[in-house]
């Protein structure tokens, strides 16, 4: 049986999912992104697990400095989302690939403001472009998945740019690989992990 996320509206299965149409050239790739689906423990350990990823950092963007904790955000009043950070080197891995990913494992882009139990614009589908080629691919590609019905409901994901980085508290960090048995983690990231693992065995570190 092969594992899928509870609750996800994906209509195409992971493994036969489609690739970005509009690509980007190593050359061009920014080799860092930033990109918001939920609870930034289970997203930052999807792209942890990549082949070409050199880390990953969980944080927040969306907002201001001086509301960028955990405690503010968590009111969903500061702006921001919870995020991730990915730095990675392109000839190994690219931003469609992320984007791909993003969008068939990571987390379901429909649920607006919202994944699963965790509820509140923190929680929002987001991705923060580093740089305009980053824009237009994320724009194109969200189409492409929209005309091909890769989901049983629109994508709400949002594109937002300008928006600087903050990382989250020291605790945050690594959050699934050292706490493996929590429950949260069991629950929530465990099948994101073995999805990723099910359908996409080849972009995960040896």
């Amino acid at each position: 049986m092969k594992a899928v996320i509870p609750g996800t509206s994906l209509a195409i299965h992971p493994d036969r999912f489609p690739d970005p149409a509009d690509t980007l050239p190593a050359d061009r790739d920014a080799g860092r992104a930033i990109l918001g689906g939920g609870c930034f423990w289970c997203v930052e350990a999807v792209y942890a697990a990549l082949d070409g990823v050199n880390s990953v950092v969980s944080g927040y963007a969306g907002g201001g400095a001086d509301s960028a904790n955990y405690e503010a955000v968590c009111g969903g009043r500061s702006g921001h989302a919870e995020v991730v950070e990915i730095t990675y080197d392109p000839a190994r891995i690219g931003f469609g690939e992320l984007l791909k990913l993003f969008f068939s494992v990571a987390h379901d882009p429909t649920q607006k403001d919202r994944q699963g139990n965790d509820r509140g614009p923190q929680y929002r589908s987001s991705i923060f472009p580093v740089d305009e080629e980053q824009e237009r691919m994320a724009r194109a590609y969200i189409a492409q998945l929209n005309n091909a019905g890769a989901f049983t409901a629109p994508i709400v994901t949002t594109i937002e740019t300008g928006h600087p980085f903050y990382p989250a508290e020291d605790y945050h960090q690594d959050f699934a690989r050292r706490n493996p048995n929590q429950p949260y983690i069991q629950h929530v990231a465990r099948p994101k992990l073995d999805k990723l693992h099910a359908a996409f065995p080849d972009l995960l570190k040896s």
